[in-house]
């Protein structure tokens, strides 16, 4: 197993740490001896999306050397809902929608856990939450908080100008005592998550050190943004999901051949395997030569999450697109029959996330179907666009179908 210094010296030279709680006693810890650390995920979605690589990918990290990953499914916390991070409050969920979420991204963690086989556990705070007796809960947890160091967390602060629930203020509470439960169940000293959970993991820190009279430890990510300070993973035509159902893999691969190149390097070290001896030399290439680290970036980032043979297929489908002419059959494809309208077949097929987008797209000269541009937003596909073997509809540099007629 790395010792401590080289486990922290690891995460933090690829850049997955903002924060530490107990850093000194922290490596103290990771040094002696393998320790169990936790990581959450409240199913508020089918799928995870390219933000909750950061996550994963420190888990992967964490487990390859050697130490206990625990990733809870938070089926419990999301009937309450996070307000971290939120400027509003989030929409209800029912029980039915939360379980289905559950379904679709635990197999998309285990993924990321199989280096830690028997060690690894997925967990649903739903089991110890949802049988609480309220007046119980608020005489052994509730009396150990303060509302006004609460209210003092940057994450209630940005809410109470808009309104914070009762529902929502409960949320910090659930999350400390899914620590105190994995401490007390599983031996867990460590809760890992995004930069803006920080608040929340000192609670559950503090409520530990008060119960239990014992030292728990707190390690925060920064946020995956990109350079010009947007959320990582979202583009023109919606989020980037890791099922490759919702983005498909040739998506997925094309994300990361066009991020910007300055985000580069950063998303080499944190959302690939590579050593980081490769990371630097990729990210230290300019100019068209850069290429070649995107190429990588994206094949190891789709290895990860489809696997290997998907990320050759996915790269082979790129280069015939964009380098070879569209002769590959892997370009996805849509069926359409001829005379759609060019913005519906936008929307529809994936390419843009509504019509009013995919109408700016046209005007602003960004739609190519084979070799005609597309100039007005009324335009339809006729019978000479679509010859034998399909038609190459491109959305700006970035993205391409193949039309079929069917």
């Amino acid at each position: 197993m790395a010792s401590a210094v080289d486990m922290l010296a690891l995460l933090r030279e690829r850049g997955f740490v903002a924060q530490v709680a107990g850093e000194p006693e922290l490596a103290a810890r990771l040094g002696a001896s393998p320790i169990v650390f936790y990581v959450g995920f409240d199913p508020t979605a089918p799928s995870l999306h390219v933000g909750s690589l950061v996550p994963l990918m420190a888990m992967a990290h964490m487990a390859r050397a050697g130490h206990t990953p625990i990733a809870v499914l938070g089926s419990g916390t999301t009937m309450v809902g996070d307000p971290s991070g939120r400027t509003e409050l989030r929409k209800m969920m029912t029980i039915d929608e939360i379980a289905a979420n559950r379904g679709g991204i635990e197999p998309q963690i285990r993924r990321f856990l199989s280096d830690a086989n028997e060690r690894a556990s997925v967990v649903d705070n739903g089991e110890w939450l949802r049988p609480l007796g309220y007046l119980d809960f608020l005489r052994e947890i509730g009396s150990q908080f303060s509302v006004n160091r609460m209210l003092a967390a940057e994450a209630y602060k940005q809410r109470l100008e808009k309104g914070l629930s009762f529902l929502e203020l409960n949320y910090q509470l659930l999350q400390a005592y899914d620590f105190l439960i994995l401490r007390r169940r599983y031996g867990c000293v460590l809760q890992m998550g995004g930069d803006d959970q920080w608040g929340n993991i000192l609670a559950g820190t503090d409520l530990i050190r008060r119960l239990d009279r014992v030292e728990a430890f707190g390690l925060t990510f920064p946020l995956l943004t990109t350079a010009a300070g947007q959320k990582m993973g979202k583009t023109a035509a919606g989020a980037v999901w890791l099922d490759g159902a919702r983005t498909r893999p040739f998506d997925f691969f094309q994300y990361f051949v066009n991020v910007d190149d300055r985000d580069v390097a950063k998303l080499l070290a944190l959302l690939t395997f590579l050593p980081m001896d490769e990371v630097r030399r990729l990210g230290a290439l300019a100019g068209a030569e850069l290429r070649e680290a995107k190429a990588a970036l994206a094949f190891e980032a789709t290895a990860i999450v489809h696997g290997r043979d998907t990320a050759e297929t996915e790269r082979r489908a790129a280069r015939a697109a964009f380098e070879e002419g569209g002769t590959d059959a892997s370009i996805p494809t849509y069926t359409l029959a001829r005379g759609a309208k060019m913005v519906d077949v936008l929307v529809a097929s994936g390419l843009s996330v509504s019509k009013s987008a995919a109408r700016r797209l046209i005007e602003q000269g960004g739609v190519r179907l084979g070799g005609r541009r597309i100039a007005d937003v009324e335009d339809v596909v006729a019978a000479a666009d679509l010859m034998a073997g399909g038609v190459l509809l491109h959305a700006g540099k970035k993205h391409v179908r193949r039309l079929v007629e069917g």
